[in-house]
């Protein structure tokens, strides 16, 4: 079945980039988000079953796909819709790299060996790479090539670190690259090695999940990506980036560098929450906000993995909930362009008066995102904060509490000042273009699951999570 996926995303891919008819290529975006749909339903009917010897639909992987799914439905809407006020030109690349990006990000989820992994990676760089493109101005380009030369060089980085974890292969007969063998061979292995492989999977790999020290890639590209696709990257992308990650850390977790990979991981989320709390409180664009938000999301979850036991558990659910936050405020950000001409948040304001079902989409997005209840995100991060309690880390707590109260003010201070405050761009006139409360629906919706969260969790996730984790230490 993940073969027939890969080929009718290829062949459907294709077709939106050839046929060049707009009412085709929209039929071929349907069709393709059923066959998402098929194969998320495939994946869920045949939990723990390996195809193609290289993809595992474990419980890890089905969660985030269900969640690229949903997102991705959403996202090819407000693509459609992006494209009503501009000009076809860039209208079918844009489709066909867009499916291209998604199936990448798919493979990547179930993707059962090192390698493997790598190749979606890197297949999911050259797709983005030409989304964040679309507009081809002198600053897309800009970012284009950053995109490109830094994710080039956290793929060699990673690959590198593929390197040293075949050299703890050597001897113990084990043929293949899988993360179940290399957590089998990595029990007897060199500690240096095994250091070394995971410090270079993990800085080249935070090119994906914008974590620190590579985050700059991720901020440059939803900087200048249409909305939609700044929705994807800053979603989809984040959480191919943390699995990555998390499948080398689960394979090591049986290793003397246990410890030492947890400190790691705390070190590194606790600098991503300084740079993103420096950064906040002086961001004037909309979308670099949210970029930096992203920042300060993955420096939780690191410190979560970090500090163990419940931080599993929360940092998996941190990501879900967070990817339908930023995907909503993404959403809107582009909506918010289109009514005003501008990303600037000093040039913004009156946003609730102008757009009433917008200004809501804000105000509710911040209440959730910055943890505050009945948002679901309050219930991750006091699982988080209760681990480093019961754990004894006062240290990191009290840094950690600091530098998210920079961050809440910022984020507030930035988006009520949008939605209720007058621009400084007073007099000139803003753009003539509608945009109808029916599109802001999906922002509702993915709103509403944040807040349901709250106050009750499937049990359906919850066990998914527990079987992603049961082979961590406890």
């Amino acid at each position: 079945m993940i073969l027939v996926y890969f080929i009718s995303a290829l062949i459907l891919s294709l077709g939106a980039l050839f046929i060049k008819k707009k009412s085709i290529t929209k039929i071929l975006l349907g069709i393709f988000l059923l066959v998402q749909l098929t194969f998320t339903f495939y994946v869920f009917e045949n939990a723990g079953n390996t195809e193609l010897i290289y993809f595992t639909f474990d419980a890890l992987g089905t969660i985030f796909l269900t969640v690229l799914t949903l997102i991705s439905i959403a996202v090819v809407y407000h693509g459609f819709r992006y494209f009503s006020s501009r000009s076809t030109e860039r209208f079918f690349f844009y489709h066909s790299a867009l499916i291209g990006l998604i199936a990448s990000i798919t493979g990547a989820y179930f993707a059962n060996d090192v390698t493997a992994v790598w190749i979606f990676v890197e297949a999911t760089t050259l797709t983005g790479s030409m989304l964040i493109y679309h507009k081809k101005t002198a600053t897309a380009l800009e970012a284009t090539w950053k995109y490109i030369f830094l994710c080039s060089t956290g793929i060699a980085i990673a690959y590198l670190g593929i390197l040293f974890l075949s050299m703890t292969m050597t001897g113990v007969g084990i043929q293949d690259l899988s993360f179940d063998s290399i957590g089998k061979a990595a029990a007897g292995a060199n500690p240096l090695y095994l250091k070394i492989a995971f410090l270079f999977v993990l800085v080249g790999y935070s090119t994906k999940m914008e974590l620190f020290p590579m985050h700059t890639v991720g901020i440059d590209a939803n900087s200048e990506a249409p909305s939609p696709i700044g929705a994807l990257i800053s979603t989809g992308l984040v959480n191919m980036g943390f699995i990555s990650i998390f499948r080398v850390y689960t394979a090591l977790s049986g290793t003397p560098i246990f410890s030492w990979m947890n400190h790691i991981l705390i070190i590194v989320g606790l600098l991503s929450l300084l740079v993103a709390a420096g950064y906040e409180l002086k961001m004037q664009y909309s979308s670099r906000m949210l970029a930096y938000s992203s920042l300060e999301f993955t420096g939780l979850v690191a410190i979560s993995l970090g500090i163990g036991g419940v931080g599993y558990y929360a940092a998996i659910l941190l990501l879900v909930l967070h990817a339908f936050v930023k995907a909503s405020l993404f959403f809107q950000t582009g909506q918010m362009y289109r009514i005003l001409n501008t990303h600037l948040v000093e040039e913004s304001g009156n946003y609730m008066k102008i757009y009433p079902a917008g200004g809501m989409v804000f105000l509710i997005g911040l209440v959730c995102i910055t943890a505050i209840p009945p948002s679901g995100i309050f219930v991750a991060e006091l699982l988080i904060f209760k681990s480093l309690v019961y754990s004894g880390n006062w240290f990191v707590l009290i840094l950690s509490l600091g530098l998210l109260a920079f961050i809440i003010f910022a984020l507030s201070n930035r988006i009520l000042k949008m939605i209720f405050s007058k621009p400084k761009r007073l007099g000139e006139e803003i753009i003539n273009y509608t945009v109808k409360p029916v599109e802001t629906l999906s922002q509702f919706i993915f709103l509403g699951i944040v807040i349901f969260f709250c106050f009750y969790q499937p049990q359906v996730l919850v066990d998914l999570i527990n079987q992603s984790i049961a082979g961590l230490p406890k």
